[in-house]
């Protein structure tokens, strides 16, 4: 397996948090060339007050957010819009990309506003985490275009629907 679930907050197993982070994950690293066996990530199911903790002890923001990512190594690109670089395996064993959390209720929150199903949104979510992990970013407005276009591709190959609006493709945020 690829991912490692742990359950914080008891709503994230039974809403299948272990098999939603594995197919995301596993997507992911497909769509990028990436042989998923060779690789491992921890994903952390808890709460909104736990994820403002960890949001203030690593960000400076201790508000509740919908997810968190941290890289096991800085792979960014220096150019904006640039491909970061890849993740090198372990001979042996798995090679450790990094962890991802996500808070229960800021993810029911916005699947509720955006009318779209939860499944759905947390899909996106460990998508959007995983490609953190592998040095993707959006605070550079090329790196935003590149990063969300790789995510609308992704969720297409699982039949999921562009989350930045499927005429306008990704709006560069």
């Amino acid at each position: 397996m690829l991912t490692d679930t742990i359950f914080e907050d008891d709503r994230w197993q039974a809403a299948g948090l272990a098999a939603l982070s594995e197919r995301g994950a596993v997507a992911a690293l497909a769509h990028l060339g990436l042989e998923p066996a060779e690789y491992e990530i921890a994903v952390l199911g808890c709460d909104d007050a736990r994820i403002a903790t960890l949001n203030g002890d690593f960000r400076d923001k201790p508000t509740a957010t919908n997810v968190l990512s941290w890289p096991s190594e800085d792979l960014a690109a220096e150019a904006p819009g640039g491909t970061p670089w890849p993740p090198e395996p372990e001979d042996d064993e798995p090679h450790h990309l990094g962890d991802i959390a996500l808070a229960w209720e800021t993810c029911g929150r916005e699947a509720a506003e955006q009318g779209i199903a939860f499944e759905q949104h947390v899909t996106h979510l460990i998508v959007h985490g995983v490609l953190h992990l592998l040095g993707y970013d959006h605070m550079r407005d090329a790196d935003a275009t590149l990063m969300e276009r790789l995510e609308a591709e992704i969720l297409g190959n699982l039949g999921l629907p562009n989350p930045y609006g499927e005429d306008d493709g990704p709006d560069g945020a």
